[in-house]
Order: structure tokens, then C-alpha cells, then sequence
């Protein structure tokens, strides 16, 4: 096996642009971000050191300067794997299985959070959102009186997006409060009726949050904290506290070229914007074990689950994908299902999903991919490795 890889058992208030960068992933990059695209040739099995190559490539041919995985595999034996370096500057190695921002993998840790409050008996799925914050959503074509949890959660409600990605980059260190965000989506129209369709939207999971903090009178991040990460164990994991731009323990640097083709430094960032869609810290390995933990019943009653992952069409994402609540279903090259999410934000972006067999595989780059070719080339990667 390779040497590196290792083997144990607004300023002003942001608008949407187009279909932004982000926190947070968009519908179009969601596919990619859910390292499920089946490889170019799937003829034979994948050698031993196929993953290593893989990651070798991301960084040799496609420019990223880090990327780093960890893979279970049908044997249950745990591998990680690292390639590049970890801080452009100094040249130091990529840390295994460091912490990395997880951008929009943090949705399905806000599902989890309002499940559980379904199943306590404190919020309704098919209930309004007025129905606890009432006179929240209102704008052109916007009432939260037609627009219920499930819908927030399955990104069926039409809430336009707030992201807006140049005043992200240009102004990383700003920090935001949910309300501001807020604010800046609805300024613009409703997408469609809710319920008419589906299209990605962050905004879903602010107002999931703002609900969350409404039903439970605590702050969002401390929920998460108490109800998913301390529960199953999550060592490695965090929902940053309010003006906390840092990342703690090892990790590699996060980066993305600038016009000119020079790298520029985004690791330490106030992820306030992302928040409830888009705000944690985590490591490939943790991911992997949330999303076991999650598909084993360990976080949900069996009837919350099967909210869960009762899905939607989303052939925006790739063909055959389906979108739950705040879970993604991809068909894999070699048969069967991954289940995932996946997620971007300035520095980073996160691949992967674990199968109902066991296997589980999440992949880091430094840097959120320029073109649709390198974001392919990293979910071909985790392809591979839940196939071989």
C-alpha cells in the first residue's frame, strides 16, 4: 500500500446569485458532493491501492493541494488515506484524517435534530412553519402557512437561497446572524408553490434551525451538541460557537485560487452564513460513523427513519438520486445504494455516504473544485472505494 495511506481495524445582506457556491452545497453540485458518480470503466475491481491513486490524481492532475479519505470496506477493516500537502506555505503533511469543514453535511445533522423532536411529540412534520413562528415567512409568493417541516427538510418548500458566493469570499470573517440571512432571501420571489417540485435551497435549513431553537428554547449548536454529537460519540465533531473562524486539533489548510491563479487562505472563516445548513467541523471517519450510526436506528425511532429516507426525485443531482430529508439515496456503478449528503464551503469540500452493508467511505479536498471534472474525480473516487 502507498506510504500515505494508513490501514487499523453580506456586508451587506447576501442575495442569491445564480446557483452558489457554497456552505452549503447546490442542487447541480450536490451529485458530486455525495461521492456517488460511477467511474468512467468499472470492468474489475478497483486494485488494493486504487483509492490512494485516486487521491494522488486529485492532486497531481487536478490541482487540488490536499485530499484526504477514510474507507471501510466489505472486509470491515478502516483505511485513511492522504495525498498533498496540508498547508501550501510550509509544505507540512496533510494530517490523517484530520478535521476539515463538513459545509452542508451539517443538514442531515439539523434533520436529525427535528426528527427527534417529531418523535418527542414537539413538532409536527406536516405542520406550518407559523405554526411556531408565526408571521416569519412572508414575501412574494411566500407564506409560512403553506409551508410545512417536511417541505424545509426535503427542499420542496420554494424558498428562494440566500447564499450569496461574492460576498462569502470577498468577506470571509463577517459574521451573520440566521435573522440577516433570512432577510436576504426573502426579498426575493418564491421559486414555485410549495410542494411543486423540488430544487436545492439553504434557507430551508435556516428556518429548520430558527425552529429548532423556537421548540427547544436553547441555541442551535448546543441541540446538536447534546442530541447527535455527545450521543453517539463524535469526538472529532463540532458546531462552532458564535465568532469561533478557527478549526480545532489537526488539520489541513483550507484554499481557493484566486483570478490569478494564486492560492488564498480560507481556513479560518466565521461559518456563521453556513449555520444550520452549513456550520460544522468534522473528520472523514466521524462522518462515516454518523451516517452508520444514523441508517442502524441509533439516532431515530424505526418511523422517523423511514421519514427520513422516503425520498423525492432529484435528477438534478444525478440519475436515479432521490432526496429525503436532509439524506441523499445515489446509485452506486457496482449495484446497490449510498447514502449520504455532502457538502462545500470555502476551504473544503466533503464526498461520500455509507451502504447497508457496513461499508462507508468519505473523501476531503482543500478547496471547493473550480470545474465539474475535478468534483467528478472525487466522487469517482468514492465510488471506488465502496466497490472494491
Amino acid at each position: 500500500m502507498n506510504e500515505n495511506a494508513s490501514t487499523h481495524p453580506r456586508p451587506h445582506r447576501p442575495r442569491r446569485r445564480g446557483r452558489a457556491v457554497a456552505a452549503v452545497v447546490t442542487a447541480a453540485a450536490a451529485a458530486v458532493l455525495a461521492g456517488v458518480l460511477a467511474p468512467a470503466s468499472v470492468s474489475a475491481a478497483p486494485r488494493p491501492d486504487a483509492v490512494q491513486q485516486r487521491l494522488d490524481d486529485l492532486v497531481a492532475k487536478d490541482g487540488v493541494p490536499a485530499a484526504l479519505a477514510t474507507v471501510t470496506g466489505r472486509d470491515g477493516r478502516t483505511r485513511t488515506y492522504t495525498a498533498g500537502t496540508g498547508d501550501a506555505v510550509t509544505g507540512a503533511k496533510v494530517p490523517r484524517d484530520g478535521r476539515v469543514r463538513i459545509g452542508s453535511n451539517t443538514k442531515a445533522f439539523t434533520a436529525v435534530v427535528v426528527l427527534q423532536l417529531v418523535a418527542e411529540g414537539k413538532l409536527g412534520l406536516d405542520a406550518s412553519v407559523d405554526t411556531y413562528l408565526p408571521g416569519l415567512l412572508r414575501g412574494d409568493g411566500i407564506d409560512g402557512r403553506n409551508i410545512t417541516v417536511r417541505q424545509l427538510l426535503q427542499h420542496t418548500s420554494g424558498l428562494p437561497d440566500y447564499v450569496d458566493q461574492k460576498a462569502v469570499l470577498d468577506a470571509p470573517r463577517r459574521y451573520f446572524e440566521p435573522r440577516e440571512l433570512l432577510d436576504a432571501a426573502l426579498v426575493e420571489k418564491a421559486r414555485f408553490a410549495p410542494g411543486a417540485r423540488w430544487e436545492y435551497s439553504n434557507t430551508n435549513y435556516l428556518v429548520a434551525g430558527l425552529i429548532v431553537q423556537k421548540t427547544t428554547g436553547r441555541p442551535f449548536g448546543e441541540e446538536v451538541t447534546r442530541r447527535v454529537i455527545d450521543r453517539i460519540g463524535l469526538r472529532h465533531t463540532s458546531f462552532p460557537t458564535p465568532g469561533d473562524m478557527t478549526i480545532p486539533g489537526p488539520h489541513p489548510k483550507g484554499y481557493q485560487r484566486t483570478e490569478d491563479g494564486s492560492l488564498r487562505d480560507y481556513t479560518e472563516l466565521d461559518p456563521s452564513w453556513g449555520w444550520a445548513a452549513g456550520a460544522m467541523i468534522s473528520t472523514n471517519g466521524d462522518l462515516n460513523r454518523f451516517y452508520d450510526a444514523l441508517l442502524g436506528g441509533r439516532l431515530l425511532p424505526p418511523a422517523q427513519l423511514a421519514q427520513m429516507r422516503t425520498t423525492v426525485p432529484a435528477d438534478e443531482v444525478a440519475p436515479g438520486a432521490g432526496y429525503g430529508l436532509g439524506l441523499l439515496s445515489t446509485p452506486l456503478s457496482c449495484g446497490g445504494t449510498v447514502w449520504g449528503h455532502g457538502g462545500g464551503i470555502p476551504g473544503y469540500a466533503t464526498f461520500g455516504g455509507v451502504t447497508g452493508d457496513g461499508r462507508a467511505a468519505h473523501l476531503a479536498v482543500t478547496t471547493i473544485p473550480g470545474d465539474g471534472a475535478t468534483a467528478k474525480h472525487a466522487a469517482e473516487a468514492v465510488d471506488a472505494a465502496l466497490c472494491r
